[in-house]
């Protein structure tokens, strides 16, 4: 027998394993495994080959060695190279055999694990696994779509948003209006006591403030008017996602004392202007605009309708899933959502607002659009959709160019923070999208007009500074 044939037939081989698989909760397993002796035993002596082909003992040639004296010299590092290759062999082979598909590291108590020199190997340990579930009938589903033409109205404002967030900030000793900014120390307290303070936040008079964990309403009615020495109280409810268990829903008293009121100072579209945002001339910058209207609406219509289709493809996905996994993928979720807004053409201080509003709410929203991510996963999988390295870097150039940053810059600070493998996803997920909407059916309806600002945000949260001993109950449930 050659030695590709062998190679072959040791691949086929198989381990003669005793397999307990127990549902124990939402995609969740508790798996029971017993190695037989003569597996071990067979694993045993590969270790032992391999190990006699490198291993260096005085006195003897390399591969001389006899096994006794390696059973002896080495005993720890053979057992844990044994450990080690029964494990992956026997975690492989109950995956393929059992379709069990890990959404997660299986929870081994490594330390404690010891192979026996004789007789069987019994090992349990949980994994959190894929759901299973039917997919809908796309063809019955009907999709409202918004659609219609780009309005003066529309072009005024993203017109508008451009020019103000390139606007220079001047201290004024007016009173705040609607638009302003306001730097100012935010002190918070709860049942009595301080439990956060910022110091020197500007934040635009808007009408909602956003914390990651809270938002405070008619935020531009409470700063209407300030002026340098003023102070401003209210109260907000923390929302009920929030991580720290017992700051769920509690009242918090606010505090602003106010240090100075900027107001903007908008540019003027002169040949400075446009040499900075590297336009030839005003008609640019009018395209530049008209450019950005017509993303912005694409973004909208995309989505509403992406939003209707998943609320209907997964209005049957009952299956709940493990609230561990839900909050790691907290952050994913969030940074899907910037990507799409950068891509749209939105401000950074756009984003900002919603990033703090969008971790208000983070683990229901991630929770859902986990149920939505399975869904469309399993679609893209079984239709081969996958996303090019093409259309990624049309996606890189787009947001580099709406940004102002350096291609090569942008797509090194995306590898090294993670964020381009969330965009290989949002791009396979677009595609899977796109591929259903081909499959139903549309009813056209006016789309809504875009609206100004109406959020500004504090990246900090209310309930930052509490100590370790309000950790939310479901993480620590967890890792035990």
């Amino acid at each position: 027998m050659s030695s590709d044939e062998t190679q072959v037939a040791e691949s086929d081989q198989k381990m003669s394993l005793k397999v307990q698989i127990e549902d124990t909760g939402a995609c969740k397993r508790h798996i029971a495994v017993t190695v037989s002796e003569d597996d071990i035993s067979e694993i045993r002596s590969e270790a032992l080959i391999e190990l006699a082909e490198k291993a260096e003992v005085p006195g003897f040639r390399v591969g001389k060695v006899p096994a006794a004296l390696l059973l002896k010299r080495f005993r720890t590092e053979i057992a844990s190279d044994i450990k080690q290759k029964v494990l992956l062999a026997s975690l492989d082979q109950i995956s393929e055999e059992y379709n069990i598909e890990p959404i997660g590291e299986p929870r081994l108590n490594l330390e404690n694990l010891e192979v026996p020199d004789s007789g069987e190997f019994h090992y349990e340990f949980d994994v959190e696994v894929r759901p299973t579930f039917d997919l809908p009938d796309f063809s019955s589903i009907t999709i409202r779509r918004p659609s219609g033409e780009v309005t003066d109205e529309d072009l005024a404002l993203v017109r508008q948003n451009f020019l103000m967030s390139r606007a220079a900030r001047v201290a004024t000793t007016e009173a705040a209006a609607a638009g302003d900014y306001v730097v100012c120390d935010i002190t918070c307290n709860w049942q009595g006591k301080e439990i956060q303070e910022f110091e020197a936040e500007s934040v635009r008079v808007l009408p909602v403030l956003n914390f990651p964990d809270a938002a405070v309403q008619k935020f531009d009615e409470l700063m209407l008017g300030v002026r340098a020495g003023d102070k401003r109280e209210t109260t907000t409810r923390v929302s009920l996602q929030c991580p720290v268990v017992e700051m769920r829903g509690e009242e918090v008293s606010l505090t602003f004392t106010v240090h100075e009121v900027q107001q903007l100072q908008i540019p003027e579209i002169n040949t400075e202007f446009l040499e900075g945002m590297g336009l030839e001339d005003a008609e640019g910058f009018d395209r530049l605009v008209s450019d950005s209207v017509s993303r912005q609406l694409i973004y909208q219509q995309r989505q509403e309708t992406r939003s209707q289709l998943l609320q209907q493809i997964t209005s049957t996905a009952d299956w709940d899933l493990p609230e561990g996994l839900v909050r790691q993928q907290t952050d994913n979720a969030l940074r899907r959502e910037i990507l799409e807004m950068s891509q749209a053409g939105f401000t950074r201080e756009q984003i900002a607002a919603r990033e703090s509003q969008i971790r208000q709410n983070a683990v229901e929203d991630t929770r859902s659009a986990l149920k939505q991510h399975f869904i469309l996963d399993r679609i893209a999988t079984e239709e081969g959709i996958e996303a090019s390295a093409q259309e990624i870097d049309i996606e890189l150039s787009m947001m580099a160019y709406q940004s102002g940053e350096p291609i090569r810059r942008l797509r090194a600070r995306m590898v090294k923070s993670g964020m381009i493998e969330n965009l290989y996803a949002q791009l396979r997920e677009r595609k899977t999208i796109d591929f259903l909407l081909e499959k139903v059916s549309f009813e056209d309806v006016p789309h809504e007009p875009l609206v100004p600002e109406s959020q500004t945000s504090v990246s900090g949260a209310i309930s930052g500074r509490m100590t370790s001993s309000l950790i939310d109950d479901t993480e620590q449930t967890e890792e035990e």
